[in-house]
């Protein structure tokens, strides 16, 4: 039952985790926009989005096993521990932004766009936050037989 909520909703939790990451990165650029040589970074949410569902995300990140010399100076390391997997890396691969204008202290930083881009990805996150609370109070409904 738990499995088949969680894939009812993976789509918009995806979606809404890119969404809140990307907010992040655009308001780094923002607060970044009197720092020198400061470069702008942003990533193509649409094909990021398409990794993460698709699961194919960068390769994840392999547990680290220390050699039998190096296990004797830990006391809770097994020599029985399975190599393991994290779940995944950063899916973002973040890119400069190509700059409209040029700078005279090298920062690449275009307000204008900063601005756009953040009010257009908050439309975008509130939407989805919307949908997504629709979708759980149907799944709620649906549960409790009303």
């Amino acid at each position: 039952m738990v499995g088949k909520i969680q894939e009812a909703l993976s789509f918009q939790l995806q979606a809404l985790t890119l969404r809140a990451e990307r907010q992040q990165v655009l308001a780094a650029n923002i607060a970044n926009a009197d720092t020198p040589h400061y470069q702008a970074r942003d990533f193509d949410f649409a094909s990021t989005l398409q990794q993460a569902v698709s699961g194919r995300e960068q390769a994840g990140l392999r547990l680290a096993t220390l050699g039998l010399a190096s296990l004797a100076t830990l006391a809770n390391t097994s020599p029985q521990h399975l190599p393991g997997t994290a779940a995944a890396a950063d899916p973002l691969q973040l890119l400069y932004r190509q700059p409209t204008q040029a700078s005279a202290d090298g920062n690449t930083v275009d307000m204008d766009v900063e601005r756009a881009q953040f009010a257009e990805n908050s439309f975008f996150y509130e939407a989805g936050l919307s949908f997504l609370t629709g979708r759980i109070n149907t799944l709620r409904s649906a549960i409790q037989g009303q």
